[in-house]
């Protein structure tokens, strides 16, 4: 399993846990963090892999909210193949267990997942954690936790989910990054070219994207998408 000692390019060598339970990860992300979504680009979560990192993505998260266990497993063990091949970390949305299997890089987990204090014993100091949430309270409540970073959101509308939370807003945002002092702070729900930028300038490290680079019927495109999103970050 991946450690922060193994020398991928974003990690910073060192002391593991006792740096995350001091508020401070020592993960470091890139400006955009792409999340795949099966049903939405109709592609396996592979070749979203493939498209993604192509288009220069280097930190992908698998997100899967109707396949069962097994078939999500043989999905994200392919995924896994091809973001090694092309060197890049993949952190597995939800499943602790899929993460621990297949070695993956991180966890990421929601409100209602396995408590990230449980997941880090599980799976160790050296795989990145990351939390969301949903208001300032449980950002703030969050960076209290054995986590690498924290998502709030979701920061403007979004189609992604079928019962999304309200919108936090860029003041949110703000908020957010004030509660979490200098944990790494995820941005995440209706980002697009048009407002990432504001949503870094609020005080986000990152910004998750999924449906403005996905929405569409060309795996091609993915790519250009991808690659068009960073240059304008």
């Amino acid at each position: 399993m991946p450690s922060f000692d193994d020398g991928f390019p974003g990690f910073v060598c060192g002391a593991g846990a006792s740096a995350i339970l001091r508020g401070v990860s020592l993960l470091k992300l890139p400006k955009m963090y792409p999340i795949t979504d099966r049903r939405l680009s109709g592609l396996s979560h592979a070749e979203q892999v493939a498209r993604l990192a192509d288009g220069g993505a280097s930190f992908i998260q698998l997100r899967e909210k109707h396949l069962g266990p097994r078939e999500f497993y043989r999905e994200a063990e392919e995924a896994m193949r091809v973001a090694r091949e092309r060197g890049v970390k993949l952190i597995v949305n939800d499943r602790a267990d899929i993460a621990l299997a297949l070695g993956a890089d991180g966890l990421h987990l929601g409100q209602d997942d396995m408590p990230p204090d449980a997941a880090r014993a599980l799976l160790g100091d050296g795989v990145v954690i990351g939390f969301s949430t949903h208001n300032v309270a449980q950002a703030a409540e969050a960076a209290r936790l054995p986590v690498d970073y924290v998502a709030i959101g979701p920061v403007f509308a979004t189609s992604s989910k079928s019962n999304p939370d309200p919108v936090v807003g860029l003041e949110g945002v703000a908020r957010a990054r004030e509660a979490v002092g200098r944990l790494l702070l995820v941005a995440i729900g209706g980002i697009t070219r048009e407002n990432a930028r504001a949503v870094l300038a609020a005080g986000a490290d990152s910004v998750a994207v999924i449906g403005a680079l996905l929405t569409t019927a060309d795996p091609a495109e993915i790519t250009g998408r991808t690659r068009g999103f960073l240059d304008l970050l």
